[in-house]
């Protein structure tokens, strides 16, 4: 076992970026970075806007949205949510997005965590509230390209289908279990 060294001995100094891609979603760029022992080497990072979920509940049961997701080529079952707007904080994107797809406003709305989606590649973070004490107040508002079904179901059946075929998305596996660990606190 080698003797363990500084974290400052583990930075990288990075060099200026260079557009490679440019899309509506995000942008893809190119750096020259520098090791800490002097060699260089070219890394691609996935600029995007940052992303928040809420975990919407009502009694024992999640307010969740089902959707097709074009990579996936399925349906997902995930929690609400979507891009943090330019301008707008994680808590005014999340309940935005609250709003917008299930037509609901949260009385309470607590930040559970927030972390990096993929730390490798994406430069951007991922928020996940918990929204409690909810009034339906209108219908969905959905983007044009959105197309999504709001549905309830109990806590126990999410936690079961989980990280399954009917729920695949990695980042609402992760958000449940920022809700576990502070369900497991109250």
């Amino acid at each position: 076992m080698s003797k363990e060294k500084s974290d400052s001995s583990l930075i990288w100094k990075i060099g200026n970026k260079e557009k490679l891609l440019d899309t509506p979603v995000f942008t893809v760029n190119q750096s020259l970075n520098q090791a800490p022992d002097g060699r260089s080497g070219k890394y691609i990072c996935i600029d995007a806007p940052d992303w928040a979920a809420v975990i919407p509940v009502i009694d024992n049961d999640f307010l969740m949205v089902k959707q097709w997701r074009h990579a996936y080529q399925g349906l997902s079952l995930e929690f609400p949510g979507g891009v943090v707007d330019q301008g707008e904080s994680p808590e005014e994107g999340a309940r935005r997005e609250l709003l917008e797809e299930t037509g609901c406003q949260a009385g309470s709305l607590v930040h559970l965590g927030s972390f990096s989606p993929n730390p490798a590649l994406f430069s951007n973070r991922f928020h996940v509230f918990l929204a409690t004490d909810l009034k339906k107040v209108g219908e969905q508002k959905l983007d044009a390209d959105e197309f999504l079904n709001c549905q309830r179901l109990s806590q126990k059946e999410v936690f079961e289908k989980m990280g399954g075929p009917e729920c695949p998305h990695a980042l609402m596996v992760a958000a449940l279990e920022l809700y576990r660990q502070h369900s497991q606190k109250a």
